[in-house]
């Protein structure tokens, strides 16, 4: 009775518009069921976006290398740098990949990679400015990107920042984030930046005029309060800068990777996931849907539990796909699935302006 009348309680203060503290989350998540999470959640969507409509972006994921320094336990993807089957794309694959992204519409091109233990800075400076000539957005370079990029050139991050700016990048994903934890990242991805320096990446890129994205990689070795830990540094940082334009939480997927004995997350326990995360960060203005890792069906589904935008088509992901996950979708899949879940689908920018509007 208790439990039932505090859960009434704090079901009555989201439906109002407030905040929850960290306490009152935990508390949330502990007792609310599946379908109360999802309740509050298609509120919240319902009061930040009235009008029906689920956004998309039409994107290529480019990978520029394999080869990686991190060694990630949960990668799949990477190479050491001393495999020969590792790679660095060539600039003349790049050229390739971008007109075909073009021809089919893309609007941006998603940049990332290994941390590569030799490249300049000027390598990645190269590589922009190649990319900025054919007019695309470059949304790129994730924050253990840049502080690797800090830590190999000497230089600050406010000053690596500034110069690939100069060079062509438009915005940042929020790949990297893992669980920002520091127990977390120490067992699981030690040589990557700490989650302060990754919060302190965002700071700056915030401050000097540039969107990112937030992400959020569980359902492995973490706990409730870390992915608490996690969620709160992101809303604090919001608070600060307002400065992420969409939150993204996906779950671990283990094949392939060292960690392949953990279980892989339910379609349940995603939506759970996903609809505390719309609770939660009342002032990150849009939550993404995870299709790559959850496939279409439960994609679909995510648009009742807080999502309001359905993600990048995806032309090329490397990354998931090499931990056994290859779920492919195009514009047309994208645009029925949203239309058939009651939704007008819209193309959009990485800023959520519309393609079919001004910009």
């Amino acid at each position: 009775m208790v439990v039932n009348t505090v859960l009434n309680s704090l079901c009555d203060k989201v439906l109002a518009g407030e905040r929850l503290t960290i306490n009152e989350a935990e508390m949330l998540a502990e007792n609310a069921d599946l379908y109360q999470l999802g309740f509050l959640a298609n509120s919240i969507r319902k009061r930040l976006h009235p009008d029906p409509v689920v956004t998309y972006v039409i994107d290529r994921n480019i990978n520029y290398t394999d080869i990686c320094i991190s060694a990630c336990k949960f990668c799949a993807f990477f190479k050491s740098p001393e495999d020969k089957n590792g790679s660095i794309i060539s600039f003349a694959e790049l050229g390739k990949k971008i007109e075909e992204t073009q021809k089919l519409k893309g609007t941006q091109i998603l940049l990332q990679g290994g941390l590569h233990p030799d490249k300049p800075l000027e390598f990645y400076e190269e590589m922009l400015l190649f990319i900025k000539g054919y007019g695309i957005h470059v949304h790129g370079f994730s924050p253990p990107e840049i502080h690797h990029f800090s830590d190999l050139s000497g230089l600050s991050v406010q000053e690596v920042l500034a110069r690939l700016g100069k060079a062509g990048l438009n915005s940042i994903p929020g790949g990297g984030a893992e669980i920002l934890s520091d127990r977390v990242r120490g067992a699981i991805s030690p040589r990557k930046c700490s989650a302060d320096q990754w919060i302190s990446v965002m700071e700056e890129a915030h401050k000097m005029g540039m969107r990112t994205t937030a992400t959020m990689m569980f359902g492995h070795i973490e706990t409730m309060e870390e992915r608490l830990e996690h969620l709160s540094r992101i809303r604090d940082l919001q608070d600060r800068t307002g400065g992420f334009t969409a939150f993204i939480p996906w779950p671990f997927q283990p094949l392939n990777t060292a960690l392949n004995h953990i279980p892989a997350t339910t379609g349940m326990a995603y939506l759970k996931m996903l609809a505390f995360s719309r609770i939660f960060l009342d002032n990150v203005p849009n939550i993404q849907a995870s299709w790559v890792t959850q496939g279409p069906k439960i994609a679909q589904l995510s648009l009742f539990f807080g999502a309001n935008d359905f993600g990048s088509t995806m032309i090329e992901e490397n990354v998931v796909a090499a931990a056994g996950v290859s779920f492919r979708l195009s514009e047309k899949e994208i645009r029925k699935l949203v239309t058939g879940a009651g939704f007008e689908p819209r193309q959009r920018r990485m800023d959520y302006s519309l393609v079919d509007e001004a910009a």
